[in-house]
């Protein structure tokens, strides 16, 4: 028998609402994960990708996941991952780093046997690149064999990858398949295997209003798959129809009917009545200890010019999600990363800017070239999907996931377990040089 947690999507690193709380509650998921695991003695931590948020994590983030993982070596469990696409770099993952530490295993087309299961991975593959794979897998002699890969898999919903099509054409019967990127967690019965989400370890978005979680997965005669919620930070959805000659005072009386301490209040406003300043709801949910509060009105109202007043319930994310649909180059993206949402120093961006313009003159032209110009017949499917799903309160993704910060046309290494073979040769040597300075 084999028992192993299946978590992912832990976006270690991500500030939501650009509040440093969140950054720490999406760091402290993760060590919840590692702590349970440790409690139970499993025989391992399979990780379905999304470990960070970007490709481009702190020094604190990272040396906050080392710290974590170094919890899970000493109690002599393993941590074996896959690469997600929010994550992905071009040459060397962050992972590898990881793994040349000791502290994790990067899962490939090669089997990794724990207890008497052999598991197997598969990075995030953007759509336009899936063509190339075989699913060719080196064979094992375990009892039961499982497959960890990060995409949107049918038949969940808003799959764009069959999940029956890797099953029927691997060349290793997999009993499972434990999946990371949809935030929701779910199992389906494919191909005589259970394929899983064990959804995310903390809210990425508004939409995702379930409880916390991951997946216990246990190999015997057969594959049993049962599930655990996490503790995390409160978050209060109020939810008001307002009736006619309705406003302010009824959406913060309803606000105030709860416990609001520490809490992200997320506030939706529909139905009738008068117009809603979101600021004035927000400052109320503040003043009575909130952590964060946004406010969403949902109706079509009219206003005299001069009047109107816009709000987002994240402006970084309708600035990503916007960036995303413009279909920019990867030289655009990467420079917009590195001017907007990187963690470069304001005094410093200049400079970075000018490196990183000089590395991709370097590199080629192809950095240069649109999604559309990139993808040729298939840019409407690289544009719209090569992303997981949004990050967005607005998602393209199932109402309860996330994805975005860098639309994941960044083009990962050769995806372990995958035929196409080389890789593009395009590093970004900066960041894995800062680690092994601090290490």
């Amino acid at each position: 028998m084999t028992r192993v947690i299946h978590t992912g999507d832990t976006h270690v690193g991500y500030q939501q609402y650009n509040v440093p709380d969140r950054r720490q509650d999406f760091l402290d998921a993760f060590r919840q994960v590692v702590a349970d695991a440790v409690e139970d003695d499993v025989d391992a931590v399979v990780h379905a990708g999304d470990l960070f948020h970007d490709r481009r994590p702190t020094l604190t983030d990272i040396m906050g996941t080392l710290d974590v993982l170094e919890t899970l070596s000493d109690a002599g469990i393993p941590f074996l991952a896959v690469v997600g696409n929010h994550e992905a770099k071009r040459d060397a993952q962050w992972l590898d780093l990881y793994e040349s530490l000791g502290l994790a295993t990067r899962l490939g087309g090669d089997p990794v046997v724990v207890g008497d299961t052999a598991f197997y991975g598969l990075d995030f593959v953007p759509r336009s690149q899936r063509d190339d794979l075989d699913y060719d897998f080196a064979p094992h002699d375990a009892d039961a064999a499982a497959l960890v890969t990060h995409g949107l898999f049918q038949p969940f919903d808003y799959g764009d990858w069959d999940a029956a099509e890797i099953l029927t054409e691997a060349s290793v019967d997999f009993d499972a398949m434990l999946l990371g990127d949809n935030h929701d967690p779910g199992k389906q019965r494919v191909e005589d295997a259970w394929i899983t989400y064990c959804g995310s370890t903390e809210r990425a978005s508004a939409s995702e209003r379930e409880d916390r979680g991951y997946n216990i997965v246990t190999f015997d005669d057969e594959v049993r798959i049962t599930r655990r919620g996490l503790d995390t930070r409160e978050f209060v959805f109020v939810d008001v129809e307002l009736g006619p000659e309705e406003g302010v005072e009824r959406v913060r009386s309803r606000v105030g009917q709860h416990d609001l301490d520490d809490a992200v209040v997320v506030v939706s406003i529909d139905g009738d009545g008068e117009p809603v300043t979101p600021a004035s709801v927000e400052s109320f949910a503040l003043e009575r200890g909130a952590l964060v509060a946004r406010v969403t009105d949902h109706r079509e109202i009219a206003v005299e010019e001069g009047e109107t007043e816009v709000s987002f319930a994240d402006p970084d994310d309708a600035v990503t999600e916007r960036v995303r649909d413009l279909g920019l180059s990867e030289a655009a993206r990467d420079i917009d990363e590195t001017i907007r949402a990187s963690k470069v120093a304001d005094a410093n961006v200049k400079d970075e800017v000018e490196r990183r313009v000089r590395e991709l003159v370097d590199e080629g032209a192809e950095a240069f070239e649109t999604a559309a110009e990139s993808a040729g017949d298939e840019s409407d499917e690289a544009t719209a999907s090569d992303d997981s799903p949004a990050d967005t309160d607005e998602s393209a993704h199932p109402p309860a996931d996330t994805g975005d910060t860098d639309d994941s046309a960044v083009a990962t290494d050769t995806p372990r377990g995958s035929a196409a073979d080389g890789e593009d040769g395009e590093t970004q040597p900066d960041d894995q040089a800062s680690v092994e300075e601090y290490l």
